[in-house]
């Protein structure tokens, strides 16, 4: 399932229209790590940044850059829903370079504790539409969140990359976005960016790239996950797909019990944060993946409004002729 964009702003025949003394707020929450920029777009006032690509492109980048911006791994947006029989409201993801993806498995998490605590819905489980489909969220026990998204796709064993002159073997699997998993004996010792980088652009992957996955096993069940992500272009301190994609092929390379592959018990996963991520999810005899959820947890960290100064830089005048007199 997709969403039905809008003409983009470049379009001919396209009219910016004014609007005076807007501000815009936003919250800023975290999922184990993982920072996000919420902003509500309910009513549509945001549609014309959102689907316009040179726009959302400066407007992610100048909020989400450490430092000088809020500074944040994406931007999301609440959206009102297009298929209401289905799901309650809408979510759009954006990285740091304003990219856009399909899914973000901790942005969702983060959407749906923000959804709750602003009380736009019922205290039950929220079905959001993504570019990935609809995906479900609630509140879980503590401060955790749980996700469940769509089932993985594309799941491939074995594949050999050249790196650097060396041979690096991985998996790769899509649980709403692309991923690699490359087993590592000492995470400690690796450098995610260095080589992180090198796996995301490989040729192998093109055009779009892929997020690469670096992970050490612990025990049976739990694993430790550093993650290079695209669109952030860099090590996150977590990644909630990214997460599930390493605990579903650890499980099926180890070839972990029932317990597991039934979703009765979580595989743990470590992030660098330090917060672990629960993933549970159901293989069949047949290697088929289906029920997968993930639990993060989420911390809201505060909310705000973004003043002339960051506006300006973000470019969002250019596309809403706000007034910020």
């Amino acid at each position: 399932m997709v969403l039905n964009n809008p003409r983009p702003t470049d379009a001919p025949g396209f009219i910016l229209c004014p609007v005076t003394n807007m501000k815009l707020e936003f919250a800023k929450l975290s999922g184990s790590g993982n920072d996000f920029v919420c902003i509500d777009n309910r009513d549509g006032k945001y549609d014309r940044l959102i689907n316009s690509p040179p726009h959302i492109r400066r407007f992610a980048n100048a909020l989400c850059r450490r430092g000088l911006g809020i500074g944040a791994d994406g931007v999301i947006f609440a959206c009102a829903t297009e298929v209401e029989d289905f799901s309650d409201i809408a979510a759009r993801f954006f990285e740091a370079d304003g990219s856009e993806v399909e899914l973000c498995g901790n942005g969702v998490g983060c959407f749906v504790h923000w959804v709750m605590l602003n009380r736009w819905l019922e205290p039950r489980e929220v079905k959001i539409l993504t570019p990935a489909g609809v995906v479900r969220g609630t509140n879980s026990e503590g401060n955790y969140t749980r996700v469940c998204i769509p089932i993985p796709e594309d799941i491939r064993h074995n594949i050999e990359l050249e790196v650097n002159g060396d041979i690096l073997k991985c998996d790769y699997v899509v649980t709403g976005v692309p991923h690699t998993v490359t087993w590592i004996e000492d995470l400690d010792k690796l450098d995610v960016d260095a080589i992180g980088k090198l796996v995301r652009h490989h040729q192998a992957f093109a055009p779009r790239g892929v997020n690469a996955n670096f992970v050490q096993v612990l025990d049976e069940g739990e694993i430790a996950v550093r993650t290079y992500e695209f669109g952030v272009e860099g090590e996150t301190l977590a990644c909630g797909t990214g997460s599930a994609s390493a605990a579903i092929l650890t499980t099926l390379a180890r070839n972990w019990p029932d317990e597991y592959r039934t979703g009765k018990k979580p595989v743990l996963v470590h992030a660098r944060s330090g917060d672990v991520l629960k993933i549970y999810f159901s293989i069949d005899k047949h290697g088929n993946v289906d029920d997968v959820c993930l639990e993060t947890v989420i911390r809201f960290i505060f909310t705000g409004t973004i003043q002339k100064d960051l506006l300006e830089a973000s470019g969002l005048q250019t596309v809403t002729k706000i007034d910020f007199n």
